[in-house]
């Protein structure tokens, strides 16, 4: 019995120990910087127990000497240096147990990048020769380093950062990205450098990771170029200076000079060949060809070729240059000519620039006179230096001296200077001739010249007049040139015989007089100025001066006759006089004459010149008056006169011949009103359009004969028959007046109305109202005024495609003026295509509002369904205001389809595979879609399976095969072929299906397509475990399909999302496939392989995505909470009828054996292995020392415990709680648990010995379940199972 019950307590104990469950993993990859130091963070385990029991971490795999984990925790370290360009993915196993339960998984570390590797150059050095004249801007070499860091940290940047020689302009230049080195400057071997060291720098973008600052990585390399030098360059002369002296008449042969030239370009240095081109001296010097020594060729005369004679010299390198031709280059030679005394001086004659030599010269000097006397000589030495003596001979030769008397300079100017004035005399000696000898001092040698010098006679006289005054007389106004006398001078010097100048002072006088300036005529200048009236007498200087302008005078004395030269003179310019028209006029005339009075010339005598009204006048002829002989009218003067006569009266002197002078005299004769206005015309008729506002009607016409405004000014009115229709106004015309007859601006005539014609009375008064009448008819005219209008026109209606020439519709207009003409013009075509509209031109308007399609373009239905022909008239007629129609006439067309256009297959948007799941009868394994552009029953489509054929993986072909159909439907308006198996099929085929599809519509065209279907078996199956509920991944479909196609590049056939099966959390699966557009299709392993790339991964981990293969099928456990109350339950049972059973038969020997086992227990616990510590709980055994095990607090008495008798059992009291403990809550020391001992036991095959009933019970139970695992052993050193 005792057995029993501890068997069945057993059992429930063991029940609720089933019911734990094992801990999960949450995130299965990390990512982690290469960079973290050993003993750095990387990551932490994210793991979770249901139970919340505490979890213990272990790394696994050859990975795992990586990397270090807190057992406790699950934080990761670093244990060894990482490097991501070693390996950039690490797999990881770990080992996670909560005690009880154990699960091993593989983490998935992806290794980000730190910027930790240097920029590495694929060459140590980069060395390269480079020709001088290279081109700027070639490409001389690429330096290339390469940094296995990722991103911007593996970007390598290019740059010089030294260049070596330093003190010139670097020309080179590297591209930054591609490390091109290239030439930017030009090289010149010679000039600037023949070698260059650049330090070439690579860097890379930089990057950081673990560090918080970028970091930057760089390495140089070093490239030496080297210039080659090419004969790019001409030849130099060597030395600053040419110059060579050579003595005249040396030897032929004799050396003068020797040029030297070198070839710039040193490293070629080529043989120099020297010529001479050109010389100032033509074959007098040769040059060697190989040394270039100038030699003489022959005989050098200085005298003849001068100073100095210069020579161009030509150095000429023997080879080509870079440009294929020979470099040269000259330079001028100066040879220097020194002198040698072989030439004696000379005279020469020098007129202007030339010279010539001469023995006889002639000079001039005037008598009396100091200086030099010119004579044009020149003494010349040909040799360089001269040393020449001048002396003079002859018997004046102590007259003069010569200049310079001696000179070294080869050439000299002679002078001859008068040292004796006084001697020169022109009355005693007209002549002297003198000798000239030039002596060379060094070899006397010389020449002598003749000098002929003539005496020139000078003015010493002055001019003179016989009298000192003369008196003369000449007649006022005598014409001019009139001569008054001659008057002369005599002077005694013989050059100023004939050669006097005359002149008449003071200046004022030659207004009136003046004189001949060779002959001394005094005459006339001015024949007006001349009045003796004015002034009679007039006084002057005659003067004359000779050739030396020496002065002799007299006076003149010039008294003016009289002459009858005045004209009589009238008092007043004019006369202005008024008188009323038939009243008596009468005015005096006054003249006076400024002749000599009391003579005939200033007697004065009136009269009338004739005019147009002087025979209405008289004038008396001695006193002047002035008056009218008849009666003086206003209207019989011409009107442009205005009223005024101008008369001329004449006043004449008795002189001989006699003189007049005329005055005017204006007589104003006032108007008076004596005239009534007249019209020039009887009566007037005048037409007029309808509708001008303001229109001019006609004019009329009056005078009014009176000559003044105040009379004659007349205006117009209209005494009657206007109606308020016209107005009149006035304006002065060329005739007289006018008046405007206009209709009223207000006013629109209407040819329409009653008032047809109007009878005007028209009334012309002057301001004194004097009047005149006259009538005036007007007609009115009609005028096409009225624009056109449209009619409304219906809508019409054209099938597409037509080709009608008729007209299809027709625009009508109406005009109200009878004499319309109407155009109608096509403003636009507006067609509606596809909602929207746009302008076309599918049809074309006439002239006469017909409506026709246009031939040159096709009416399509299926482009534009309607048609708005906008048209505007026009009346070609109108006289006033706009001729168009106030709105445009709109024709709407309607286009009526045809059946013309056959189905159109749409592309599809997807592989069509059949798998295993869809092999059965009626699944539908693909779709076609098709559209008609026809509308309405046209664009009825119904679709059908052609033939169908399966082509094997070895491209063999079977016909006819009766497994699919073509069911028709319709999503708006797209037609849906769905394709389905109308047998099931053979997956054993491997290939695929190609299906003749055909479209038709309801006029029988059609099209066809052929649809390929990939049969995939179910080895290609895949199935994607995922986190999160069906309803979840449903909703997210879509955007995990998007995810996976994305990674596998592959068409994601989805056959079926289902839950995961035992499951009590959210998890759920899906079956999936990966085709290729090829047919071909990715297996599990495949898949798992690129879903694992970390670019698609954590997208798909986001998504919910946990596991990839086959979902793993969990075993179904148990519910503990079931399992705690059934084995509560049957436990209380068998406990009842065991514990009735055990009392009433062993109640005492029970009680003994339990007290003495118990006490045994208590002993051999009393230790320090299993001394209570720590802090109590109150009301529990539970200690706050790891391990501990709680129990409820009871209130069980020790002492009724340790009796346990009938009355007071607590065998219901006991924790069953005290089993719940994994084999790692052990003796720390290594002593041995009872349950320990059990298993020791059992293994050395024999029965064991238990200290405790409980303990026996407990081992049958294990045998009784075979279980080939080792058994588990709990030890609670507190409390155990003595307690129970």
């Amino acid at each position: 019995m005792e057995r029993l019950t501890g068997g069945f307590l057993l059992l429930c104990l063991l029940s609720l120990v089933k019911a734990n469950n094992s801990p999960s993993l949450g995130t299965r990859v990390y990512t982690v910087c290469e960079d973290i130091a050993i003993g750095g963070h990387a990551f932490d385990i994210d793991a979770s127990d249901p139970e919340n029991d505490p979890l213990t971490y272990t790394l696994t795999g050859t990975n795992a000497l990586f990397f270090a984990v807190n057992s406790g925790t699950g934080r990761v370290t670093v244990r060894n240096a990482l490097d991501r360009e070693n390996v950039d993915v690490i797999t990881l196993g770990v080992t996670i147990t909560d005690g009880f339960n154990v699960i091993s998984e593989e983490l998935t570390i992806i290794l980000a990048d730190a910027n930790d590797n240097k920029p590495l150059f694929q060459q140590s050095s980069y060395n390269i020769e480079v020709p001088e004249n290279t081109v700027l801007g070639s490409t001389l070499f690429r330096v290339e380093a390469i940094d296995y860091d990722t991103s911007l940290a593996g970007v390598v940047r290019y740059s010089i950062d030294e260049v070596s020689p330093n003190n010139i302009e670097n020309p080179f230049s590297i591209v930054s990205t591609t490390g091109h080195v290239t030439l930017v400057k030009g090289l010149n071997y010679t000039s600037l450098s023949s070698f260059y060291r650049l330090k070439i720098n690579a860097t890379d973008g930089g990057g950081k990771c673990a560090s918080e600052e970028t970091i930057y990585n760089s390495a140089v390399v070093f490239s030496f170029i080297t210039v080659e030098d090419v004969p790019d360059l001409d030849p130099q002369f060597t030395g600053t200076s040419f110059v060579g002296n050579v003595q005249e008449n040396s030897p032929v042969g004799t050396s003068v000079f020797q040029v030297t030239a070198i070839d710039p370009d040193t490293g070629i240095l080529d043989k120099m060949i020297y010529t001479i081109e050109e010389s100032t001296a033509d074959g007098l010097f040769v040059i060697s060809r190989d040394d270039g020594i100038i030699s003489v060729l022959s005989a050098i005369d200085r005298e003849v070729v001068g100073d100095t004679v210069t020579l161009t010299v030509k150095a000429t390198e023997s080879k080509t240059n870079i440009h294929g031709v020979q470099a040269s280059a000259t330079t001028n030679v100066l040879i220097n000519i020194i002198d040698v005394n072989d030439n004696k001086p000379e005279f020469y004659k020098c007129e202007e620039d030339t010279c010539v030599i001469a023995t006889e010269f002639t000079g001039e000097i005037a008598e009396h006179s100091m200086g030099a006397v010119p004579i044009n000589m020149k003494v010349i030495d040909q040799d360089k230096t001269a040393n020449t003596e001048l002396r003079l001979e002859g018997v004046d030769k102590d007259v003069f001296s010569v200049e310079p008397s001696f000179t070294q300079i080869s050439e000299s100017v002679v002078q001859l200077l008068v040292r004796q004035s006084q001697n020169l005399d022109f009355e005693k000696k007209q002549q002297m001739i003198l000798q000239v000898i030039a002596i060379d001092k060094e070899t006397n040698a010389g020449s002598t010249a003749t000098v002929t010098i003539n005496i020139k006679d000078i003015n010493d006289n002055y001019p003179t007049f016989p009298k000192s005054t003369y008196k003369l007389s000449v007649a006022e106004h005598s014409p001019e040139n009139t001569v008054v006398d001659t008057i002369t001078a005599d002077d005694p010097d013989t050059m100023d015989q004939g050669n006097i100048v005359y002149v008449l002072l003071p200046e004022s006088i030659l207004t009136y007089f003046d004189v001949n300036r060779t002959t001394g005529e005094i005459y006339v200048k001015n024949q007006v100025l001349l009045d003796r009236e004015a002034r009679s007498l007039y006084s002057a200087t005659l003067q004359a001066r000779d050739t030396n302008d020496n002065p002799g005078s007299t006076v003149l004395e010039i008294t003016l006759t009289d002459i009858n030269d005045q004209p009589p003179v009238i008092n007043r310019d004019s006369y202005l006089e008024s008188v009323a028209e038939g009243d008596q006029f009468q005015r005096k005339i006054d003249a006076t004459d400024a002749d000599e009075p009391n003579t005939p010339n200033s007697e004065i005598v009136f009269s009338l010149e004739p005019s147009s009204y002087s025979s209405i006048f008289t004038i008396d002829p001695n006193t002047g008056m002035l008056t009218n002989n008849d009666e003086l009218d206003r209207e019989a003067l011409d009107p442009k006169l205005d009223g005024r006569i101008v008369l001329s009266v004449m006043a004449t002197d008795k002189g001989r011949p006699s003189l007049s002078s005329t005055v005017p005299v204006f007589i104003d004769v006032k108007d008076i009103n004596d005239n009534a206005p007249q019209f020039n015309a009887s009566s007037y008729t005048f037409s007029v359009k309808e509708g001008q506002k303001g229109a001019i009607v006609g004019f009329v016409y009056a005078k009014d004969l009176d000559q003044t405004t105040e009379f004659n000014r007349i205006s117009f009115s209209i005494i009657s028959g206007s109606f308020g229709s016209f107005v009149i106004s006035t304006s002065e015309g060329s005739n007289g007046y006018m008046g405007r007859i206009t209709v009223d601006p207000d006013i629109e005539l209407d040819y329409e109305s009653p008032n047809k014609q109007f009878k005007l009375q028209v009334e012309a008064a002057d301001l004194e109202r004097e009047k005149a009448e006259v009538m005036v008819e007007v007609n009115v005219l009609d005028v096409n005024d009225e624009r056109p209008e449209f009619e409304s026109v219906e809508p019409v209606s054209v099938k597409e495609n037509s080709t009608i020439t008729e007209a299809i519709g027709k625009f009508i207009a109406n005009d109200k003026d009878t004499n319309h003409l109407l155009v109608y013009e096509l403003e636009s075509v507006t067609c509606m295509c596809k909602g929207s509209s746009k302008p076309c031109s599918w049809f074309f308007l006439d002239s006469n509002g017909d409506v026709r399609v246009n031939p040159e373009d096709t009416v399509d239905y299926e482009e534009c369904t309607q048609a708005v022909v906008e048209a505007q008239v026009v009346d070609e007629n109108t006289e006033i205001g706009q001729n168009n129609s106030v709105t445009s006439g709109k024709m709407v067309i309607n286009i009526e389809d045809i059946n013309d256009n056959a189905p159109q297959f749409s592309a599809p948007d997807s592989v069509f595979v059949v798998v295993s799941e869809g092999a059965s009868i009626g699944t539908s394994v693909a779709k076609v879609t098709a559209t008609d552009l026809d509308s309405g029953v046209n664009s009825q489509i119904k679709f059908k399976v052609a033939s169908v054929e399966f082509k094997d993986i070895n491209d063999q072909t079977t016909a006819d095969l009766k497994v699919f159909d073509a069911i028709t439907t319709q999503q708006n308006n797209v037609y849906v072929g769905l394709i389905q198996t109308i047998q099931s099929l053979d997956l054993n085929l491997k290939g695929r299906y190609l299906v003749t599809v055909t479209a038709t519509d309801t006029g029988d065209l059609s099209t066809s397509t052929v649809v390929e279907i990939f049969t995939v078996d179910v080895t290609y199956k895949v199935e994607l475990q995922f986190d999160i509920s069906v309803d979840e991944v449903k909703e997210k479909e879509d955007e995990i399909k998007r995810a996976l196609t994305s990674a596998t590049d592959s068409v994601v056939k989805i056959v079926s999302i289902q839950a995961v099966k035992g499951k009590a959390t959210r998890q759920s699966f899906m079956v999936a496939y990966f085709v290729y557009l090829n047919g071909t299709a990715l297996t599990a392993s495949e898949v798992e392989k690129k879903l694992s790339d970390p670019a698609h991964f954590l997208l798909l981990q986001g998504l919910g995505l946990s596991n990839i293969g086959n979902v793993p099928v969990t075993e179904t456990g148990a519910d503990p909470v079931q399992y705690a109350l059934l084995g509560i339950v049957g436990g209380l049972i068998i406990v009842l009828a065991v514990l009735t059973t055990s009392l009433l038969c062993t109640r005492r020997n029970y009680r003994r054996k339990l007290k003495a086992a118990k006490a045994m227990n208590s002993a051999s616990m009393v230790n320090a292995d299993n001394q209570k510590s720590g802090p109590v709980v109150p009301g529990t055994n539970k200690y706050t020392m790891e391990g501990a095990n709680p129990v409820l607090n009871l209130n069980i008495d020790s002492a009724l415990a340790l009796d346990m008798d009938e009355e007071n059992s607590d065998v219901d009291k006991v924790s069953l709680s005290s089993l719940d403990y994994s084999d790692d809550v052990n003796n720390e020391k290594g002593t041995k648990s009872s349950m320990q001992s059990i298993q020791e036991e059992e293994e050395n095959n024999g029965p064991p010995e238990y200290s405790e009933p409980l303990g026996a019970a407990l081992a049958q139970l294990g045998q009784r379940k075979g279980n080939d695992k080792l058994p588990v052993g709990f030890n609670n050193p507190v409390f155990d199972t003595t307690d129970l």
